[in-house]
């Protein structure tokens, strides 16, 4: 009769683990804790934006005028804030530019945040709120998703599509797309 109770505790112990271990693994897959070590830096510069070339001294011929060639556009910061901190303390600016050829990038400078799993930047309508208030706003209303994060450090560009009617949005979130929760939020004051 000892041996009968042996052989149903064994499959018993063994199913249990068996789930221990999905679970554990569903659970390192679900919240990647090994991210919060882990951090990538991305420098990039504004497209657009070439560093100056030196100017060659050119000797004017006799008698010909001086043509000056016309500046080149620039791109233009249209709006600009400061990231707060939500779930997870952030810092850094964000600015709305529109570059020389029309388009518009949504530029994140000096960002420092943690990393996380399935980070996203977003253009927003909602209000940016301090605190826990404003962890979970930004999926309320309207919102475009500009792509993964590229790094939780550095400065990078984020293309917004054509089309967007820029005008409707007035916030910018660094979005944790797994957990519904925003790491941080920049309020755009138009300039």
């Amino acid at each position: 009769m000892g041996r009968g109770r042996k052989t149903l505790g064994r499959p018993w112990v063994i199913g249990a683990l068996v789930v221990a271990f999905a679970g554990a693994g569903l659970g390192l897959y679900w919240f990647q804790p090994w991210k919060l070590w882990q951090d990538e830096t991305v420098q990039e510069a504004l497209p657009g934006v070439a560093a100056p070339a030196p100017a060659a001294p050119a000797a004017p011929s006799a008698g010909a005028p001086s043509a000056s060639p016309s500046p080149a556009p620039r791109p233009r910061t249209l709006a600009g804030g400061e990231l707060i901190s939500h779930e997870h303390a952030t810092s850094g600016s964000v600015k709305l530019v529109r570059l020389a050829d029309g388009s518009h990038v949504v530029r994140l400078e000096d960002l420092d945040t943690s990393n996380g799993p399935d980070l996203r930047v977003w253009l927003t309508d909602a209000p940016v709120k301090e605190g826990r208030a404003g962890w979970h706003v930004f999926d309320d209303g309207a919102y475009v998703s500009l792509g993964k994060l590229k790094g939780n450090k550095g400065s990078q560009n984020y293309a917004v599509p054509a089309g967007v009617d820029l005008s409707r949005f007035s916030s910018v979130s660094i979005w944790c797309d797994r957990f519904d929760v925003s790491f941080g939020a920049a309020e755009l004051a138009r300039t």
